[in-house]
């Protein structure tokens, strides 16, 4: 072989082995930087997910437990082969979710994608900023008031429900009931349809919104599912396309008969006094739902297509009822175990309604102090979403931690809660953490359970309202007592933070 036709080959070699090289080194790189941060020991391919292997669902809460709390404040994981640094140091997450820097969410909620499109959840940019803007009106304390009408309705409905269980000394899972009145009152908040999931029984859309969370669980935790080819030729690839089928078409089908109906009343162009609460559609007070407050704006800005119409539904669907359903259950497990805090709201209720049956206010809600801290206290012990991402927009230090742009950030809510040096007695239940001149002082972002930020929680608001609307609908009518201790009570790690077996209560009748 002559010298050239070596040196040809060499080149060659050269070209076809140099990206690789490259990439090899630069990861090479990473893998140093990252490996920096302490976290649990990591294999080539699978990273540190091998701890998830052959486990029970309810047992990957607690691996994440034991492992962030052998790993305070920092540690890094490896998903696969994707780095990912985990937080629970209030200090830190506001280094990350303080400012307008790091907007863009994680890597896992490209997994939401097909379902919710560039709603607000997922969305980033110019965009996120722009649906924002349009979308906050809707959430006005006016707007927000005539929903305490449906929260009220659907509550009084739950009661109904629970009644067969009072008093016969066994104890009812309440989280199911809790379930459907939520779907209840989200999807006529939401779209302005009834589907009667607490009187009516099984709904496909409801079962549908049920196997699109499950699956996304399910997908998170394998690392093979990740990349779309190989995940859309799974059985749960299959079942997701069924399921967000349903979905797709039930919004689409509301949202189409909406605009018609608009449309057929002549007030397509009419506007709407979002303070007022007047709808002048059809010349009347009316309970708006988010979609109508939606096309109503559309009309006057323009912005938003049939489709982003969609995924904004969707997004409200999504965030807005297994929330608020583990809200209200913990809160319900945890007055159940402290009789004498529930003897105090007990107090606090008959003192507003004096007896009367009649319907939740908004200045009744109002008038819930206690009852307001002691939500405000579950979802520090148990906050709906116990775990969030964001994506690094540019370096960071995180203490003696250079942490790279790009990489994937989670950040532990529910560690976050249990900072000593802002909770003492971490695990005890003590609304009076949340009397104004305990708080006055606590770090912003050791209290988190909407997120915080310019990327918080749109619907914080809805979500306390509706809260204290039905958990007091209950206690109103009943005593309620755990049948199990929260050692026994566990936690089940899914998109929310999901009782696992349910909450079981002692429903007493009072007098």
């Amino acid at each position: 072989m002559s010298e050239l036709t070596t040196f040809i080959y060499g080149i060659l070699i050269f070209l076809v082995f140099a990206p690789f090289l490259q990439w090899w080194v630069k990861r090479a790189r990473l893998v140093q930087i990252i490996d920096k941060i302490p976290g649990p020991k990591a294999y080539p391919f699978i990273g540190t997910t091998y701890t998830f292997f052959g486990k029970k669902h309810y047992e990957l809460f607690y691996i994440i437990d034991e492992r962030t709390r052998r790993y305070p404040d920092i540690h890094r994981v490896w998903t696969g082969m994707r780095p990912e640094i985990r937080i629970s140091k209030p200090e830190y997450v506001e280094t990350i979710i303080g400012a307008s820097k790091h907007m863009e969410k994680s890597h896992g909620y490209d997994f939401l994608m097909e379902w919710l499109g560039e709603g607000l959840l997922t969305s980033k940019g110019e965009r996120w900023f722009q649906h924002r803007k349009l979308i906050t009106p809707t959430f006005h304390f006016n707007i927000l008031d005539g929903f305490c009408d449906v929260f009220a309705e659907q509550g009084a409905v739950l009661v109904q429900r629970l009644e067969p269980f009072a008093d016969t000394g066994k104890p009812v899972d309440v989280f199911p009931f809790i379930t459907k009145a939520a779907l209840d009152i989200i999807c006529e908040t939401a779209m302005g349809v009834k589907v009667n999931a607490q009187t009516v029984g099984e709904n496909e859309y409801v079962n549908a919104i049920y196997a699109v969370s499950q699956i996304f669980v399910d997908r998170s935790i394998r690392p093979w599912l990740h990349p779309e080819f190989i995940f859309k030729r799974t059985e749960y690839g299959r079942q997701h396309k069924k399921a967000l089928g349903i979905i797709h078409g039930y919004t689409k089908k509301v949202i189409r008969d909406r605009k018609e109906a608009l449309q057929k009343s002549g007030t397509q162009g009419a506007a709407v006094d979002a303070a007022a609460g007047e709808d002048l559609y059809f010349g009347t007070k009316k309970r708006l739902a988010f979609l109508d407050l939606l096309l109503q704006g559309n009309e006057k800005h323009r912005q938003l297509t049939d489709d982003d119409v969609r995924e904004e539904v969707d997004t409200f669907m999504f965030e807005g009822h297994d929330t608020t359903t583990a809200g209200m259950s913990w809160a319900l497990f945890l007055l159940g175990l402290h009789p004498d805090v529930q003897d105090r709201v007990h107090q606090e209720i008959d003192s507003i309604f004096a007896g009367s049956d009649r319907p939740a206010t908004m200045k009744d809600l109002g008038e819930m102090k206690l009852l307001e801290r002691c939500l405000k206290e579950t979802l520090r012990l148990y906050p709906s979403v116990s775990f969030f991402g964001r994506k690094l927009s540019e370096d960071v230090t995180l203490g003696q931690y250079f942490i790279p742009a790009g990489t994937l950030m989670g950040i532990h809510a529910y560690h976050v809660h249990r900072d000593e040096r802002f909770y003492p007695d971490p695990e005890k239940f003590d609304p009076d953490r949340f009397l104004p001149e305990n708080t006055e002082h606590r770090h912003p972002f050791a209290y988190i359970p909407f997120s915080a930020g310019p990327r918080n929680c749109i619907g914080q608001k809805f979500a306390i309202l509706e809260e204290k609307s039905i958990v007091s609908s209950i206690l109103r009518k009943f005593r309620v007592r755990s049948a199990n201790t929260r050692d026994e009570q566990k936690i089940c790690q899914e998109l929310i933070t999901r009782p696992n077996k349910g909450i079981r209560l002692y429903l007493e009748r009072r007098g």
